[in-house]
């Protein structure tokens, strides 16, 4: 969200705030268009100690923080660990230790949510998370001396390297609009992946044909792409197929709308 202030890397007076560009403009529109809440994560070398005031840091963090404020953007929580590398703290990024409250909870879907940040480091997060990376690749040494993983793996956790604000709004607007949606009840267990932003192509398979073709004139004529799979119980009762595809289908359409 801040440029990197070399060689220390610490934001410790108001000189040094400075914004990516876009960064407010299109963090505000995912922030008000998108389902995302947003947390706030940051390593803070010896926070606290004689070299590092809390004197020093207040000022420019509250800056930053008011700064979006006034741009209508709030972060849940700020998450902000104060050791340095060689203490071998978890609660330290990459390390996942003060991320407790949002790892096993329901609440959260962590496979679909994103790291977004400029060091190596913040694609490390993510992989330990189980999420993906959004990195801002402006200098990709950054941060390199504390990961655990092979640059091929880290590559694997990242969903969009980019220098600008703009692609990673684009690309979370798209993808807010692709969902895997499932449905599994005693008699039926339906997939559907949906592309609101599509084409028009289907791949629709109910065991029912006239039906696959009533879905199949969804998609071409609705411009979304979607492939739907149903197992169900038609040696017994056709309507439980059609009946329950039809609420996956409204569901999954939902998802991939969010805030309407």
């Amino acid at each position: 969200m801040i440029n990197e202030f070399p060689p220390l890397y610490q934001i410790d007076s108001l000189e040094k705030v400075s914004f990516y560009p876009g960064a407010l403009k299109y963090l505000g529109k995912i922030y008000d268009e998108l389902d995302y809440e947003f947390v706030l994560v940051s390593n803070q070398d010896g926070l606290g100690s004689p070299t590092f005031t809390e004197e020093q840091f207040n000022p420019a963090h509250n800056l930053v923080i008011n700064t979006f404020k006034g741009e209508g953007i709030y972060f849940k929580e700020e998450l902000i660990d104060r050791s340095y590398p060689e203490d071998g703290l978890d609660t330290r990024k990459p390390g996942i230790g003060m991320f407790k409250a949002y790892l096993n909870n329901e609440a959260y879907d962590i496979p679909n949510s994103y790291v977004i940040g400029d060091r190596i480091t913040d694609v490390q997060l993510a992989k330990n998370l189980g999420c993906k990376a959004i990195w801002i690749k402006n200098n990709p040494d950054l941060g390199g001396t504390e990961t655990e993983d092979s640059a091929e793996e880290l590559e694997k956790v990242v969903a969009l390297a980019t220098t600008e604000w703009k692609a990673i709004y684009d690309f979370l607007k798209k993808e807010a609009r692709t969902v895997l949606h499932t449905r599994k009840t005693s008699e039926t267990e339906i997939t559907i992946e949906l592309n609101l932003d599509g084409s028009g192509k289907a791949s629709i398979h109910t065991g029912l044909h006239f039906f696959d073709h009533m879905l199949d004139q969804i998609a071409r004529h609705g411009l979304i792409d979607l492939r739907i799979e149903a197992k169900g119980d038609l040696h017994i009762d056709e309507h439980h197929t059609i009946e329950d595809t039809g609420i996956a289908l409204g569901e999954a359409i939902a998802k991939a709308l969010g805030d309407k």
